[in-house]
């Protein structure tokens, strides 16, 4: 198969032959050190039908003297030298041509997996000592029931050969079957397991988070995107907050200690913050935060010491570590985490939009509730104004004095239509009377004159009548007690209850008398002596 002018197989990607071939080759002079040996052809790589030899293998022309007259000048031979295409063609033809790499499989750990935008996939296979790149093509990584994730031991099938344009030497993969995890990866589960019994990723211990901190705590790298990226953030969406930057390595073996070391620095600095009386200066929260990266890139935030110091930190901490799909102990350990830097500077502070919408939402519902307050007090004091008016004397006086006009209105009727209704009887009756009222008159009269010499016959039996009176009269005044009162006789009276006394024994020694004698009366005491004694 010659690496210039055969097709290239179905299963080849278009790219690879799409690199625009150079001269063959090209006859340089140079000097030829005399004790050069001669190029050998490379150990191990079987020629290629059609492929220049020399550099690119065996079959190319030997460094031998042009033998024609005055081809070369004295003292220089014609050295082949080779094109990067040349070489690249020269090396896929000879990796085509073992057909011990055409269909394989390997076994390795997968490093960081990069998914382009076409949905092609792309990584690394790693031993201990040496990686090999990966492709995965969309069409075959959507066949397969696994998915290729960072960490994980796998066994891949596929295909070895060079990517012309990047001089890439790749191992196109078809499928992957799990094989087991990596070093890392248990690791990883293992400590994992081990500080979740501790109760160190318990969600109980997990502390809320401030709603508008006035200062924020940011542990990472000053000189990363990561840094700017929050900055941007929280100056976009709460421009009030106040940041301060703790510096921290956070890749390689020094990055624990320094993470740890920087959770310190900003406990020391809110509690100067305190001290000094400025509470607001003192962060309320702290950010861990870095880029993503690979397992082990990622590392220090597994660390079992970053860890404690994330879980024993006094403030409540926000971890945004790597990318969404990067998962540290850190995350765990943490308050909150976040999936990416960015992510947790939108946790940490409000959107100042939201914010004020609901403070125009909130002075909506204000201005509704105050009106509606107002609007009953408004009513209250009407009824309150008019039960007042009711109650206020001219109201009174103008309610009774419409009354008293009813009840004038109401007598009035009633007394017309009682003279009415009277009128009406008597208009009746003298119907009825008229034709007796000249007869009766005519009688009366009659009577009344008859009645006119009965006068002396009354005088003469008054005078009769009032001679007697007087008879009797003095008969009683002689018979009667005054008259024997009059005589200087007495009545006498227990003056307890008023009865006559008519012998001594009821009227004992002590008991009080009245005397009654023609003019008054006397009071008096029975004595001892008396003849009511004993």
């Amino acid at each position: 198969m010659s690496g210039r002018s055969s097709e290239p197989p179905d299963w080849a990607l278009p790219s690879w032959d799409a690199v625009p071939e150079e001269p063959r080759e090209r006859l340089v002079p140079v000097m030829r050190p005399r004790s050069a040996p001669p190029v050998a052809p490379i150990s191990g790589v079987p020629p290629v039908p059609g492929a220049p030899t020399g550099l690119g293998g065996p079959g190319a022309r030997d460094a031998r003297p042009d033998p024609r007259p005055g081809a070369n000048p004295p003292g220089t031979f014609g050295l082949r030298i080779l094109g990067v295409s040349e070489v690249t063609r020269a090396i896929r033809g000879a990796i085509r041509a073992d057909p011990r790499l055409l269909d394989l499989w390997v076994e390795g750990e997968i490093g960081r997996v990069t998914v382009s935008s076409a949905g092609h996939a792309y990584f690394a296979l790693k031993d201990e000592r040496n990686q090999l790149q990966c492709v995965w093509f969309r069409d075959d990584r959507l066949r397969s029931a696994f998915e290729a994730q960072a960490g994980l031991r796998v066994v891949a099938h596929g295909r070895i050969d060079v990517f012309e344009s990047q001089g890439a030497l790749q191992l196109y993969v078809d499928s992957i079957q799990p094989s087991g995890f990596g070093d890392l990866t248990l690791r990883f589960e293992a400590l994992k397991a081990r500080l979740a019994a501790e109760g160190l990723f318990d969600a109980g211990r997990k502390r809320l988070l401030p709603q508008r901190p006035a200062t924020i705590a940011v542990i990472t790298s000053p000189t990363g995107a990561v840094w700017k990226d929050i900055c941007t953030v929280l100056a976009r969406r709460w421009p009030l907050t106040r940041v301060v930057l703790v510096a921290a390595q956070v890749q390689g073996d020094a990055a624990p200690a320094s993470i740890v070391a920087a959770f310190r620095k900003v406990e020391r600095y809110v509690a100067d913050r305190m001290a000094a009386g400025q509470p607001d200066a003192a962060p309320r929260v702290t950010i861990l935060a870095r880029g993503g990266g690979s397992l082990e890139d990622l590392w220090p935030f597994n660390d079992e010491v970053v860890v404690r110091a994330v879980v024993g930190h006094s403030l409540p901490v926000v971890c945004g570590v790597g990318h969404e799909a990067d998962v540290t102990l850190a995350d765990f350990a943490a308050d909150v985490r976040a999936p990416t830097p960015s992510a947790a500077a939108e946790i940490v502070v409000p959107d100042r939009a939201d914010f004020v919408s609901a403070l125009r939402a909130a002075g909506r519902r204000l201005d509704g509730t105050a009106t509606r307050v107002v609007g009953a007090a408004s009513r209250e004091v009407l009824a309150e104004r008019r039960a007042l008016d009711r109650l206020s004397p001219a109201a009174q006086l103008a309610s009774a004095r419409e009354r008293a006009g009813l009840l004038l209105d109401r007598a009035t009727r009633a007394v017309t239509d009682d003279v009415a209704a009277r009128r009406r009887v008597v208009e009746r009756l003298a119907v009825r009377l008229a034709p007796t009222v000249p007869a009766r008159l005519v009688r009366d009269r009659a009577r009344f004159e008859r009645a006119g010499t009965l006068d002396t016959l009354v005088v003469r039996r008054v005078a009769v009548a009032r001679g007697s009176l007087g008879t009797a009269t003095a008969t009683l005044a002689a018979l009667g007690p005054q008259a024997t009162l009059d005589r200087g006789y007495a009545i006498v009276h227990r003056a307890s209850d008023g009865a006559i006394v008519r012998e001594p024994a009821e009227a004992p020694a002590g008991t009080r008398l009245r005397l009654r004698v023609a003019h008054g009366e006397l009071p008096a005491t029975v004595d001892a002596d008396g003849p009511g004694g004993a």
